[in-house]
């Protein structure tokens, strides 16, 4: 690195020569340090808002006021059809078709509505690959999906490890865990923990040649780096939005059925908006449910939900995936650079930009505990990370509305937290 870019005047500059979307977003003012807001690293947890939510989401708020129930219909934007607004967009984000892709549900509820589709253990196929380190949501869903089916979870679940002295899983060794007896392979596209980006179309491919279902959880992959699920041949996946889509708490998530499936006789539970839209109110007793991924779905969308993600992924979609992942990959390297010199950790997360998103987890040394640091970087320096006790702290330069100053004030701060 030149030594001058390792400046504050030397960060401002590549902000001036590279910057991302900043404007577009509301940033929360600091509670500490220097500056008047956050540097914000905790994208990967909860992105930030963007200032056009509360104009769009209060529109469809006054469509109510102003038509009651009429707004199904007459609504600027139509609650009836309102969730297609989301199906392109989300498609695109994702490299999936039109009839593949659905925005509904919260993350695990679609893993289970998916895995009553795509997990169909017998005696001797029926277990279930994921990482040691999945996020808990996930043990919890797969252990219990092997549960109701009638198999012990200790039995039935591989939790693959790195390898002894290593942070981070190997390709080859996934492909090795994938036997005859491998129902389901369902991984995080990028590990929460690590932020390690694994290879989706490689595992996928060697899944399929052992005869099993591949999906995977995106929630840290979505809006994160390119993805390509159709051309990949991926079973199925499902993601949140409210990280790097920046919807809001707790907002609607997303899922993928590859179109090999769509129409299938596969079993999966139906409701009110699992039907075919021609037809659902004919009122008919038996559901007609359209060959697209629609037909996973359950209930009616909740509007107001998907009004944040709307406008979350309009922006994806005006930017482009590519764009931001090549700002991202500046942006990260960058702040790999400053955190070399840093004696409070190591990081965990590959060094191959290829292998790896917009996300540096840092394994801290000595007695301090990650939520101690978190907790002295926001409040003394304005700095917000995200840890993940006992010993990590994680570091998200999201390229929507990261800077280079922001990861400059992070090293800095990190290096005067735990002086050499």
């Amino acid at each position: 690195m030149n030594p001058e870019s390792a400046t504050e005047h030397g960060a401002l500059e590549l902000d001036a020569a590279d910057p991302g979307h900043r404007e577009l977003f509301d940033v929360p003012p600091a509670q500490g340090g220097d500056y008047p807001e956050v540097a914000y690293f905790a994208g990967n947890s909860l992105g930030l808002r963007p200032k056009a939510t509360r104009t769009e989401l209060l529109e469809d708020l006054d469509a109510w006021a102003g038509l009651g129930v009429e707004g199904h219909l007459d609504a600027g934007r139509p609650w009836l059809p309102y969730h297609e607004l989301l199906t392109g967009p989300a498609a695109r984000l994702v490299g999936g078709l039109l009839a593949e892709t659905v925005v509904m549900n919260s993350l695990t509820v679609n893993l289970h509505l998916l895995m009553v589709s795509f997990y169909r253990p017998t005696r001797s196929r029926h277990r279930i690959v994921i990482e040691d380190s999945a996020f808990p949501s996930d043990s919890y869903a797969v252990r219990s999906q092997a549960r109701f089916h009638g198999y012990g979870a200790e039995d039935a679940i591989i939790r693959l490890r790195p390898r002894p002295g290593e942070d981070n899983l190997r390709t080859a060794d996934v492909v090795e865990q994938l036997s005859s007896d491998v129902a389901l392979v369902l991984l995080g596209g990028v590990n929460y923990l690590t932020g390690e980006l694994m290879d989706i179309p490689a595992i996928t491919t060697a899944g399929h040649a052992a005869g099993a279902i591949v999906g995977w959880d995106l929630a840290h992959a979505a809006g994160n780096v390119p993805l390509a699920l159709h051309e990949w041949d991926v079973d199925f996946a499902a993601w949140c939005s409210y990280k790097y889509l920046n919807a809001g708490p707790g907002a609607l998530a997303g899922a993928f059925v590859h179109e090999r499936h769509l129409g299938a006789d596969l079993p999966r539970f139906e409701g009110w908006w699992s039907t075919e839209a021609a037809t659902r109110f004919e009122m008919a007793p038996e559901s007609r449910p359209p060959a697209s991924a629609d037909a996973w779905q359950v209930s009616n969308p909740p509007i107001f939900s998907m009004s944040p993600v709307r406008t979350a992924l309009e922006i994806f979609d005006r930017i482009g995936m590519e764009t931001l992942r090549a700002r991202s990959l500046r942006l990260t390297a960058y702040l790999e650079r400053l955190l070399a010199g840093v004696t409070v950790g190591r990081v965990i997360t590959p060094a191959d930009p290829v292998r790896r998103g917009a996300q540096l987890s840092l394994r801290i040394g000595g007695s301090l505990r990650a939520g101690e640091l978190a907790k002295r970087l926001r409040f003394e320096y304005g700095v917000i990370a995200d840890a993940r006790e006992p010993d990590v702290l994680r570091l998200a330069p999201v390229p929507l509305y990261s800077t280079y100053h922001d990861c400059w004030r992070a090293a800095s701060a990190l290096t005067e937290v735990v002086p050499a």
